[in-house]
C-alpha cells in the first residue's frame, strides 16, 4: 500500500497562475516531465497517475491564498466525492479573517470530512509564527487535525525565508505542542533542521513532496530508514511530479520491510487517521 500525503487536483486557476511560471520553466527544461501543469483535469488522470504508480490513497489539498481561492475546499469535496475510496480531501483558509477560518476549518472537517489543513507561509508572505496563523494552529488543535504547510525554499518567486524550519516551527512546536505538523516538501536547503525538529518533537513529521526519491538527500534517507523511521511520509506533489517518477529509485535505499511500509503508507496512516484501503470498501 502507498499513500500520496500531499497532492493536488488542480483547476486552471491554480495551475495557470502566473506565480508557477518558474515551475513550468523547469519542467520545459526537464526532458523527463510530462507537462502536467496545463489547467483542469478529469479526476481519472489524477487515478490514472496513481494507478501507474501503484497509488492507493491521495491526500488532495485545497490552496487559498491572499488573492482568493485557486482551488476551494468545495471543488475538493467534489473531487473527493468522485472517488471517495481513493481521495482524501485537506483543507485551506483565508487567514486574514481569523474567525471565518475557523469556522472554515471546522465545516471542513467536520461537514467536509477533511483529514489536514494546509497553509503555506511563503504564499502569505508570512512566517508560521505571525499572530494569524494562530488562531488556525488552535483549531486544528481542538480538531484532532494535522496542519500541514510547506518547508524548505519557495519554488515560485516568492521569498523563501518562510519555510526556514528554525526557529518559526521550533517556535510554533513550542507554542502548541498538542498540534501536528507535517512539513512537506523536505526543507531543503534547511533539511538537517527539519531532522533536528522531527527528532526533538513527538507531533512533528515531513514528507518527501516535491522531490523524486533519487534527489532525496543523503541524511534524510539515512534518517528514514534508521531512528526516523516513524517520521517521514511519501509525498509527490501531484501533478508537478507524477507519482511513478517520485518513486524512482526508492528500490536503492535498501530500506528493511519496517522502514519501507512505515515511509509509504503507515506513517500517513497513522498522522492522517485514515483507514486502510480494505476497510474503506
Amino acid at each position: 500500500m502507498i499513500i500520496d500525503a500531499w497532492a493536488q487536483h488542480p483547476t486552471a486557476r491554480h495551475t495557470q497562475d502566473p506565480m508557477f511560471d518558474s515551475l513550468r520553466r523547469w519542467m520545459r527544461n526537464d526532458p523527463t516531465a510530462e507537462g502536467n501543469l496545463t489547467g483542469d483535469m478529469p479526476v481519472s488522470e489524477t487515478l490514472r497517475n496513481m494507478d501507474e504508480a501503484g497509488i492507493s490513497i491521495s491526500l488532495i489539498s485545497a490552496w487559498v491564498g491572499p488573492r482568493g481561492e485557486m482551488i476551494s475546499n468545495d471543488e475538493v469535496a467534489g473531487f473527493v466525492k468522485l472517488a471517495p475510496h481513493r481521495l482524501v480531501g485537506v483543507g485551506s483558509v483565508d487567514i486574514s479573517r481569523p474567525m471565518k477560518a475557523v469556522r472554515e476549518i471546522r465545516r471542513c472537517v467536520r461537514e467536509l470530512g477533511f483529514k489536514g489543513i494546509r497553509l503555506l507561509p511563503w504564499l502569505w508572505e508570512m512566517p508560521p509564527t505571525h499572530p494569524l496563523f494562530y488562531p488556525i494552529y488552535a483549531e486544528c488543535c481542538e480538531l484532532g487535525v494535522p496542519f500541514c504547510t510547506q518547508v524548505g525554499h519557495a519554488g515560485p518567486l516568492k521569498p523563501s525565508e518562510y519555510g526556514r524550519p528554525i526557529p518559526y516551527l521550533d517556535q510554533v512546536a513550542v507554542d502548541f505542542p498538542e498540534l501536528v505538523i507535517v512539513g512537506g516538501h523536505i526543507g531543503y536547503p534547511w533539511t538537517e533542521e527539519m531532522i533536528a525538529l522531527c527528532t526533538k518533537y513527538p507531533n512533528v513529521y515531513v514528507d518527501t513532496s516535491a522531490y523524486t526519491a533519487k534527489r532525496y538527500p543523503a541524511n534524510l534517507v539515512a534518517y528514514l530508514a534508521g531512528h526516523g523511521r516513524k517520521k517521514v511520509l511519501f509525498g509527490t506533489n501531484w501533478p508537478m511530479i507524477p507519482a511513478r517518477k517520485a518513486l524512482e529509485g526508492l528500490d536503492e535505499f535498501g530500506l528493511d520491510v519496517q522502514a519501507r511500509e512505515m515511509f509509504l503508507s503507515g506513517n500517513a496512516l497513522r498522522v492522517y487517521k485514515l483507514e486502510a484501503e480494505g476497510s474503506k470498501k
